[in-house]
């Protein structure tokens, strides 16, 4: 799934899907400078790592987010993000200490 976010072109699908609900292959080629083809390819990279599915209806490819995915996803960011925080609180904590320290030290060599 990450290698599949890395690419800035990709995100720009997530964007627009995300934006629009639903979109074909073809309103989604419209918005990019590259070849059909190379939209294509990311596409088949999205739907590989799960974060779009893609319907066929008649000749029409129609592209979507796969919600279960991004809600994976988005728990992971949640969790990694508490982590984070609970590491920087941790490290505030220790800060705080060291400042008093240093300022009880000055206070008694004043």
């Amino acid at each position: 799934m990450f290698v599949a976010l890395a690419d800035p072109t990709r995100r720009t699908i997530l964007e627009l899907l995300a934006a629009s609900g639903e979109l074909s292959a073809t309103a989604l080629y419209e918005h990019f400078s590259i070849s059909p083809q190379a939209v294509s390819q990311h596409l088949k990279v999205l739907r590989e790592a799960h974060l779009v599915e893609m319907e066929k209806q008649a000749q029409k490819r129609l592209y979507r987010l796969n919600p279960q995915t991004l809600s994976q996803f988005e728990v992971w960011v949640q969790q990694m993000q508490q982590m984070y925080e609970d590491r920087f609180s941790s490290l505030d904590a220790v800060l705080e200490s060291e400042k008093q320290r240093l300022v009880k030290d000055e206070q008694e060599s004043g």
